[in-house]
């Protein structure tokens, strides 16, 4: 019954009607009407749902003004907070298509592949987690069973006002799921995820004429150049960089005086994470000192690396025997890519955080949904949240090995 109930939710008509509503992450209008919508939706769930503000948030536009940046409101839903056994389920409202993107509408490129904006990433991918949760619901794991629902506005732009929220729901829980696409079409997981760090650096100078007094000036746009060569240069195995813009310059008679350098960086590892800032900070140092200019840093590690250790392990066999029992292969690899996944590992609670449809091309205007796997991945979830309540979650390997839950 549990199976058959998961099975039959209307996944692909919310689906669809979902991802005709725009909600990139900066269309705030957009997001109200989604969050409306999920509230309407996941009010089939007992328990206490309400809408939360997001946290304030703090950008470095191209002329190095910082300012506050405005996010959607995420939603959040808490059922049976008494229960002994507590999970957390997370999935992002937003998309990356603004209201202005051509890649706006629906349309079948074959039988049972359906191409769209956000089908896969991930308005299906919470069609399917609130599938497995009405099934749960009718099951005998309510006895043992409670959880928390964050859905957040702000996922695909680094969680940023919702990540506190995050931490907040994480804390205490035995483990977690996120529903992320899976990591290929075939339904593969993904396993353990890089870290990545975002930051705006804010290089100041001095103009001058470019043609009477050159020497006078000192080039912010040069000393923004240098920082980005030194920063990749300075990378290798144990963290990857990228210098992706220099927002700035100024006419070419003058000596530009201001410009800001965007870079991402991915450790793999915490300490690929302490080594990469070190790089950041020795190369600010030196490229002050060498171009006469003043830097200032924007930006953190918002996404931790998230490692596949032994609560990972466990968490993801259990996912793997519930899925053979299902017929599923279920396997995994590691990536490079980062969700909210990696924020909940670093609170110590094992996630697997693609339990969302199969699919690909996420991102582009050819992303599209396997529309056979929203019955498949309801039941790979219900079927692992039960048993997850019913104590088949190996708690004595923790306790053997000194790990805490």
């Amino acid at each position: 019954m549990l199976l058959d109930r998961a099975a039959a939710a209307p996944m692909l008509a919310q689906t669809r009607a979902w991802a005709a509503i725009n909600s990139g992450s900066r269309n705030l209008d957009g997001l109200a009407r989604m969050a409306a919508v999920l509230v309407e939706a996941f009010s089939t769930l007992p328990g206490t749902i309400r809408l939360v503000d997001p946290a304030p948030v703090e950008s470095v536009s191209p002329d190095g003004r910082v300012q506050a940046i405005e996010h959607g409101r995420h939603l959040h839903l808490s059922v049976r907070p008494e229960a002994p056994i507590r999970l957390l389920l997370t999935g992002h409202m937003d998309t990356v298509f603004p209201i202005d993107h051509p890649f706006q509408q629906q349309r079948w490129l074959e039988p049972g592949i359906l191409n769209g904006p956000g089908v896969a990433d991930m308005k299906g991918g919470i069609a399917v987690m609130l599938a497995a949760l009405n099934a749960i619901e009718g099951s005998d794991a309510i006895a043992t069973l409670g959880y928390d629902v964050v859905i957040n506005s702000d996922e695909e732009v680094g969680s940023l006002s919702s990540a506190a929220l995050l931490r907040e729901m994480a804390a205490g829980r035995l483990a977690a799921f996120t529903y992320e696409p899976s990591a290929l079409p075939d339904g593969t997981l993904a396993g353990a995820r890089a870290g990545s760090g975002n930051f705006s650096i804010i290089v100041t100078g001095r103009s001058a004429h470019a043609g009477r007094n050159p020497d006078d000036g000192r080039n912010a746009l040069l000393a923004a150049a240098d920082l980005a060569l030194r920063l990749k240069a300075g990378s290798g195995a144990g963290f990857s960089c990228n210098p992706a813009k220099i927002d700035g310059g100024s006419p070419n008679n003058v000596v530009p005086d201001h410009a800001v350098l965007r870079v991402n960086f991915r450790p793999r590892t915490p300490q690929d994470e302490i080594a990469a800032r070190a790089l950041i900070d020795r190369s600010m140092v030196d490229v002050a000192r060498d171009h006469d200019v003043s830097l200032h840093l924007h930006g953190s590690f918002g996404r931790p690396p998230k490692p596949m250790d032994a609560k990972a392990q466990a968490l993801f066999g259990l996912v793997r025997q519930c899925g053979a029992e299902l017929g599923l292969d279920i396997g995994w690899r590691d990536t490079g890519g980062v969700c909210d996944g990696n924020n909940i590992a670093a609170c110590g609670v094992p996630v697997v955080d693609t339990m969302g449809v199969r699919g690909g091309s996420i991102h582009s205007d050819a992303e599209f949904l396997l529309t056979d796997s929203l019955p498949e991945r309801a039941q790979l979830s219900a079927l692992a949240l039960w048993r997850i309540a019913r104590g088949r979650f190996d708690l004595d390997r923790y306790k053997k090995e000194g790990i805490t839950a």
